[in-house]
């Protein structure tokens, strides 16, 4: 069974609009793409979606009461809910700095959370 996709690539700034032919869930043939980011973001994004995960962690006695946090690589999309569950009412003590890992193999995907940014204690 023969399927086609439209998708926007986002590997570079162009913007290519791709046309993706699939079949039984595999990539038969790309079009569109005028770079080589073009049709691996086509393939990848047909047969395995990942994201960079960005969200925030409460901070306890910091200068702030937040601190930005994003996953070190891109995690499988259809983990995206269960890595925000786990970390929703996730409270860290300050002091943080960027790079920090906050959350060790989140989800079980072999990914870590990190900090983005330091956090002083409140003194």
């Amino acid at each position: 069974m023969e399927e086609k996709k439209e998708i926007t690539c986002i590997g570079c700034p162009i913007g290519c609009m791709l046309e993706v032919t699939l079949e039984y869930n595999e990539v038969k043939d790309v079009k569109g793409y005028t770079c080589l980011k073009g049709k691996t973001y086509a393939i990848k994004e047909c047969t395995n979606p990942t994201r960079i995960l960005t969200s925030t962690v409460k901070v306890k006695n910091g200068t702030t009461n937040m601190v930005s946090v994003k996953t070190i690589q891109d995690i499988p999309k259809d983990k995206i809910k269960e890595c925000m569950d786990e970390i929703k009412g996730l409270a860290v003590k300050a002091p943080i700095h960027a790079g920090d890992i906050i959350v060790s193999n989140v989800a079980g995907t072999m990914v870590d959370i990190i900090a983005t940014k330091d956090v002083p204690e409140h003194l």
